[in-house]
């Protein structure tokens, strides 16, 4: 990566070639994110023509400042075609206010505490019950496969209420719809051949007949009877859920799952502390930041540090640079249960802050503390194996080895 100060530029910033979702970056992108840090508040991205924000303070400004930095241009690095069949703008994600207001604040109630002292014995109960069967086979077994994206799979869908049928579709079709938001390298191909069949199944799944009588679906639909949101709304809404509510889960709780397996002391002490589960995902998610990146677009020529970003132009806001900005955090590259990680920007912030991150929290807190009940130690057991995606930082293996009590 190279950092110099180009000539000419409207915006005077300095300016690299890096390309953030080149392979060699997306098996290590640290290097890159200190990089960023350290030339400036705002970085000229040469090879994409648009401006990159890595520090803390200038990510956290930017998610906050929805006026200046929209999102209903889209969140990835083109503008959004909106003759693209296989995936209509998010309502929530890639809408600004006045349009996004409604169906946040029906997905919030839907989502809300309420709903989830519901499902919280239940999915306590799933997660036992998996942390049986896979210790049943053995005390070696792959954290991603067995685990991290078994879980949700399990107990998501049911939630919102979905048929059984097809669901092994919904990990294809989130990895694809991330991979969208990047340029149109062969991480976009190889997920191109499927993609109208994984979205028309997903479009199914969106229809009040289809989905079950109970279930956050069918109170989406509910939330359309009363008006407070459009019929038109009400599938799109319960579309957002399925696009980003399993594959980024998966990756928050594999990486959790490897934070223990290389931290072994945070282990024991998550096992003498269970109620530090959901502080310790939320740790995981600053330190590895599963949702690496999105982009935002400058609605006027606005300001940050001593760059002016011109009206218009596109700014790739990375919120794992931002999470591991020394600048903010102490000792930023270790996980550490002891850090209060509260104000970290991994699930976004602001207007557009992941509206379903508590139950992502809710399903991480049931399958680590069910671990925990179970497994003494846990530590890897052979190479790990990166996933990559345009957007999001995830494992296709984690081989663990565990001692029971």
């Amino acid at each position: 990566m190279t950092a110099t100060v180009p000539t000419g530029t409207s915006a005077g910033a300095p300016t690299s070639d890096v390309d953030p979702f080149s392979h060699e970056v997306l098996e290590d992108p640290l290097p890159m994110h200190e990089a960023l840090r350290e030339a400036g508040s705002v970085v000229h991205l040469s090879r994409y023509d648009t401006f990159a924000l890595a520090r803390y303070d200038d990510v956290h400004e930017a998610l906050l400042n929805w006026q200046d930095f929209q999102s209903s241009a889209g969140v990835g690095l083109s503008n959004f075609r909106y003759e693209e069949p296989w995936r209509p703008p998010s309502i929530v994600l890639e809408a600004d206010p006045p349009r996004h207001d409604a169906p946040r604040r029906v997905l919030q109630k839907v989502l809300g505490p309420r709903a989830l002292r519901r499902l919280r014995e239940g999915w306590a109960a799933d997660a036992d019950a998996l942390v049986d069967e896979v210790l049943a086979r053995g005390t070696s077994f792959d954290a991603v496969r067995d685990v991290a994206a078994t879980f949700p799979l399990r107990v998501f869908p049911d939630a919102v209420g979905i048929q059984e049928e097809g669901r092994e579709h919904l990990l294809p079709y989130g990895d694809h719809a991330f991979n969208a938001f990047g340029p149109a390298n062969d991480l976009v191909a190889k997920g191109t051949p499927r993609v109208a069949e994984l979205s028309a199944w997903v479009n199914t799944q969106c229809r009040r007949e289809v989905l079950a009588p109970t279930g956050f679906g069918a109170d989406i639909w509910a939330a359309s009877d009363r008006g407070d949101i459009t019929p038109e709304q009400a599938p799109l809404a319960v579309r957002s859920l399925l696009t980003a509510g399993v594959d980024t889960t998966v990756h928050g709780i594999s990486a959790l799952l490897y934070a223990f397996a290389t931290h072994p002391d945070q282990w024991q002490r998550l096992r003498a502390e269970p109620s530090l589960a959901r502080t310790a995902f939320d740790e995981a998610v600053r330190w590895e930041s599963p949702v690496q990146t999105f982009f935002r677009t400058a609605t006027t020529d606005v300001r940050v540090g001593d760059v002016v970003i011109p009206e218009g132009r596109k700014i790739l806001m990375f919120l794992a640079a931002a999470n591991r900005d020394p600048r903010r955090w102490a000792d930023p590259d270790r996980f550490d249960l002891s850090r209060d990680p509260s104000g970290h920007v991994g699930f976004g912030m602001g207007i557009h802050q992941c509206v379903g991150q508590h139950v992502a929290r809710l399903e991480a807190e049931s399958i680590v503390t069910a671990l925990a009940r179970r497994v003494a130690t846990i530590e890897i057991a052979g190479p790990t194996v990166r996933h990559h995606n345009n957007t999001l930082r995830a494992w296709e293996s984690i081989p663990v080895r565990v001692a029971l009590d």
